[in-house]
Order: C-alpha cells, then sequence, then structure tokens
C-alpha cells in the first residue's frame, strides 16, 4: 500500500547517501516526499562538503530554484570524531563546521522559505550527554547541535519547529546481534536505522504539532542505565 502522508512535501537531508541518511531519505520518498540530499559521496545527489561555506549556498540556491519552499530540513551528516591526544586545531574545527556551523547556516539561508508547519529535525547523539575516551571533536559537536536546537526552536517560533534526535547505537547494516551487544541494552537489541527514521517522520508530521525545542534520545535505554563495577554483573577490566 502506498502512503502518501508526505506528497510533494520538500524534503533536504545532510549526508543523506548512507546509513541513517539515506533511511530518512527514502522513508520520505516512499511516502511521496520530494527529496534533495547533499553528501560528500559522489552519486546522484548533490555532491559537496557542508563545511563549506559556498557548497552550503550552492547547495540552497539548487534547491531554492526548484521550489518556492522547503517543508523539512534534516541536518544529519557525520562530523569527524577524534579525541584530544590526536584530534589537531584543524580537525576539531571541521567537525563543528560539520556538526554545529553548517546546520545552522543551511537554516540561515532557507528561513525566508520556510513553508508553513516547516519542521527542522537535527540528529544529534547520546554522547551529546555520556563519552568514551578520545572522542572529543565528534561529542562537541553532538553536544552543539542539541543545544542550537532549543535555540533555533524559540528563534523560529510561528515558523518553523526544531527538535533533535539523539541515537545511540544503530547498526546501518541492520546486523542482528546477539549475547551481551544485545542484552546489554534494556530494549534488548542493538538499533538500527529505521528507529531514527521513524521518529523523524513522526516529529515532522502533523501528530507532532506540539512538539518542539526537544530532544529525544533513541538509545535503547542504555544512557538511563546506571553502571558500577561488581553491580548486577558488570565488571570493569584494566
Amino acid at each position: 500500500m502506498i502512503v502518501n502522508t508526505f506528497k510533494d512535501k520538500v524534503v533536504i537531508v545532510t549526508g543523506g547517501a548512507n546509513g541513517i541518511g539515506r533511511c530518512i531519505a527514502d522513508e520520505f520518498r516512499n511516502q511521496g516526499g520530494v527529496v534533495y540530499v547533499i553528501d560528500k559521496q559522489e552519486g546522484e545527489n548533490f555532491v559537496g562538503d557542508i563545511s563549506n561555506k559556498e557548497v552550503l549556498e550552492a547547495f540552497a540556491n539548487y534547491v531554492i530554484s526548484k521550489h518556492d519552499k522547503v517543508d523539512f530540513i534534516i541536518n544529519n551528516a557525520l562530523p569527524l570524531m577524534k579525541g584530544i591526544d590526536e584530534c589537531s586545531y584543524e580537525e576539531f574545527q571541521y567537525a563543528l563546521s560539520v556538526g554545529v556551523t553548517a546546520p545552522f547556516y543551511l537554516v540561515k539561508l532557507l528561513k525566508s522559505h520556510l513553508a508553513e508547519g516547516a519542521s527542522i529535525i537535527n540528529i544529534s547523539s547520546s554522547r551529546d550527554r555520556m563519552s568514551q575516551p578520545q572522542t572529543e571533536s565528534y561529542t562537541a559537536a553532538k553536544g552543539g547541535i542539541a543545544a542550537l536546537t532549543h535555540a533555533l526552536a524559540v528563534s523560529l517560533s510561528g515558523k518553523a519547529r526544531v527538535n533533535s534526535i539523539s541515537p545511540g547505537w544503530i547498526d546501518t547494516a541492520y546486523t542482528v546481534y546477539e549475547g551481551p551487544d544485545a542484552t546489554q541494552q534494556p530494549a534488548g537489541r542493538v538499533g538500527n536505522p529505521m528507529d531514527i527514521a521513524n521518529m523523524v517522520l513522526f516529529l515532522c508530521s502533523d501528530k507532532a504539532g506540539f512538539i518542539t525545542g526537544e530532544n529525544i534520545c533513541i538509545d535503547g535505554g542504555m544512557t538511563k542505565q546506571m553502571i558500577y563495577h561488581g553491580d548486577c554483573s558488570w565488571r570493569l577490566e584494566q
């Protein structure tokens, strides 16, 4: 059965050539959306590095030349992950450019073209609230976009709803894990891209009309689970 929930809605997905972004783009297409993807990977998408100001301007102008309005912007492109021991100044700046500056600037470029009922979804990460060692560039970018979300929600009040999603462990190959990888998660499994795409489409729908400025963590419950050495069979090995 064909569902046209988003028929003729104009959708932008950054980093939409693979993984979560591709799943989001495909789901919008499946429901009638007109999807524009920008990604560094060569393909049918608009090819470009969103850390570059001129690339963002060219992409925005391209979309505007095709349509007089934009309904949904999904800021999904993946920042660089490097830690304090190896990450250079330039690499850290690049991560922030992809993860925070580009989403801000793309929304700014398209602000006057947002359709009535527009929705902006920023893809953050559960790393916006917890960390592993040597992940500073990625974690900073994801924390930044989570904070940018509520700032934009207030600034765009009455013009667009702005929300963010923080995925946990999402296996983009849809691998089914067994054993500790699965059972350590309160949901009993590792996530997959559809877990994120489903929430994106919900937040863009009329059913989410009273939700803005919110961050929704989709991580199988992992960030709610307290872990102490020697408790519930958890052990730290050094």
